[in-house]
């Protein structure tokens, strides 16, 4: 385990744009051109144009390469493009891959998208279907002749044992559910606008695989979204208030695997966001205590859970008393479970609004917060703050 001191990359850059399309089930229009729309917004957002970008970071799984999405939006020269692995686990890693662009020199003006039918075309949520030999695979070739064919498979063999080892039932994981559904019926830009859910209404909703019920499990989305990264300086010359990416950081535990990682020593835990974690407490000299509005990726209910006690909010098993208690603000946006998932680059974007005071549920005073991406993959997290 790293035992390094703070990274010398927060306070360096910020994100000075945000911009989306519509959050549906079928957008009628291109992947390429959902991304494009998204970017455009955002540059709008940033009062950038696209002449000005010089850098463009995406993921894998992505049918928008780089290069033609510069072309389609009009952008000139690029002198840096990247790419992060792990589906979501890369929606902060994009932008800590454009922050050290910009700190180090290599680009001005880095744009991070997210864009895919992913409810009317390729659904993630299908799992795995043909694949290349790879070594992936045969990680997989453990899970796959067991029935395991699944994301919600996966998931569903941790919860079953975090219910177990701390004498929970499902419900626990319903409290997520309630609250991230709570913020969507008041977020207009959320799929599930209007329609929050009780804990009755979870408990009601099917099995997808025991223990996880429809209502665990984030819902399916075709939609983009695109963030716009600079330096610290030249975003206070930007008519946005500047979110400035005090501390990001990536993340892989010991003999990590793709959400399959059932041989490791526990499965009621995170080992990969602990070492997000980690590293965003130290880089950024905060606490738990220091955070006012926590974004945590949510794919899937338990593993919201699991991430507030890898980051040291509460003990190991008191999550989903922590949940219903709100001490926390959680997901105001509405999650993934809500809003639409974009693998997590909305729930970025929701981290700008609450910094600049946008929000649709505005958490008053809000100065600093915590967002998390993928888990059960290797991850990423981000710590923004207020400028000043």
């Amino acid at each position: 385990m790293s035992v390094r001191g703070r990274d010398g990359l927060g306070g360096r850059a910020a994100v000075v744009g945000i911009g989306a399309t519509e959050f549906s089930k079928d957008s009628g229009r291109s992947e390429l051109r959902l991304a494009v729309e998204a970017v455009r917004a955002a540059l709008e957002d940033a009062g950038l144009t696209p002449l000005d970008v010089d850098g463009l970071v995406t993921f894998t799984m992505d049918t928008s390469p780089e290069i033609t999405l510069a072309q389609a939006c009009g952008m000139g020269e690029l002198s840096f493009f990247s790419r992060v692995h792990y589906g979501g686990g890369a929606a902060c890693a994009t932008v800590q891959q454009a922050a050290l662009a910009v700190a180090t020199g290599v680009a001005e003006v880095v744009v991070c998208y997210r864009a895919f039918n992913e409810r009317s075309g390729r659904r993630f949520g299908s799992g795995v279907q043909h694949r290349e030999p790879s070594a992936e695979g045969v990680a997989l070739g453990w899970a796959l002749p067991f029935g395991l064919l699944t994301p919600a498979s996966w998931v569903a063999m941790a919860a079953q044992r975090y219910l177990h080892a701390y004498g929970l039932t499902p419900e626990a994981f319903g409290h997520v559910a309630v609250v991230d559904r709570r913020y969507a019926a008041t977020n207009p830009a959320a799929y599930f606008h209007g329609r929050p859910i009780t804990l009755a209404d979870h408990a009601a909703s099917r099995w997808i695989v025991e223990p996880l019920r429809l209502l665990d499990c984030c819902q399916e989305t075709d939609g983009g979204q695109a963030l716009v990264v600079t330096s610290v300086q030249r975003a206070r010359d930007l008519p946005q208030r500047p979110a400035v990416i005090a501390a990001a950081a990536q993340g892989a535990g010991r003999a990590q695997q793709q959400m399959t990682g059932f041989y490791r020593d526990d499965l009621t835990g995170l080992p990969e966001t602990g070492v997000v974690a980690r590293r965003l407490w130290r880089t950024s000299g905060l606490a738990p205590a220091d955070i006012d509005v926590g974004i945590l990726y949510d794919h899937f209910t338990p593993f919201v859970l699991m991430q507030l006690e890898e980051f040291g909010f509460c003990a190991r098993g008191e999550a989903a008393a922590f949940v219903a208690e709100e001490r926390l603000p959680l997901n105001t946006h509405g999650g993934q479970l809500g809003e639409a998932y974009l693998h997590g680059m909305n729930g970025i974007a929701e981290g700008v609004r609450q910094l600049r005071g946008t929000a649709a549920n505005q958490i008053p005073g809000a100065g600093r917060v915590l967002v998390t991406a993928g888990t059960g993959v290797p991850t990423s997290g981000l710590v923004l703050a207020a400028d000043g």
